[in-house]
């Protein structure tokens, strides 16, 4: 768990990255020793942006490669400049409508399974971030999505839609991982 200072710092490394972002079109580039040993541990994150309550990205890894601080500023930064699925964002949204949220992703864990009813039933809601396999299709829910999808079935639906199967689809090909987050603000 980070303490709130932690969750402070990063929170900043987000909003420093974007605008960095704005003003130089470039990364922000970290110096680790200016960091606690606990945010240059590698951990994985993602960081979302909402701007007047819509997505306005969300970019993240579920395998840790960089220093969490490292990890942080990147997601942020592609967040608002590379999610391929809205605009680079400009200066104009920077403001205190932009909201960012970071969660860091603890490591997964396989979710074995006989069939899909077994896969319900220990699909924990409100905690699990769940990812999919099968062949070349791959999905992954945070665990927040469970906001919008609180029942496992649906939630499952939906993540096979999202990796581009059939909302009924179940296959011995099929594999789970779980994780949890820890999520702030």
């Amino acid at each position: 768990m980070l303490n709130a200072t932690e969750r402070d710092t990063l929170l900043t490394i987000a909003h420093r990255s974007i605008a960095h972002g704005l003003q130089h079109d470039a990364k922000l580039g970290i110096t680790l020793q200016d960091y606690p040993a606990t945010l240059r541990q590698p951990r994985a994150s993602f960081v979302t942006l909402h701007l007047r309550d819509q997505l306005r990205g969300c970019i993240g890894t579920l395998q840790a490669s960089l220093p969490l601080v490292c990890d942080v500023a990147e997601h942020a930064y592609a967040a608002a400049f590379e999610d391929p699925r809205f605009n680079a964002l400009r200066s104009e949204e920077l403001s205190p409508e932009l909201t960012l949220h970071i969660a860091v992703i603890s490591p997964s864990e396989p979710l074995l399974c006989t069939c899909e009813a077994d896969l319900l039933n220990r699909l924990r809601p409100g905690v699990d971030g769940l990812t999919l396999y099968c062949r070349q299709h791959r999905s992954t829910f945070l665990p927040a999505v469970w906001e919008s999808l609180p029942q496992p079935a649906a939630f499952l639906a939906q993540l096979k839609q999202k990796a581009g199967l059939e909302r009924n689809f179940w296959s011995d090909e099929l594999r789970f991982e779980r994780y949890t987050t820890e999520s702030f603000p």
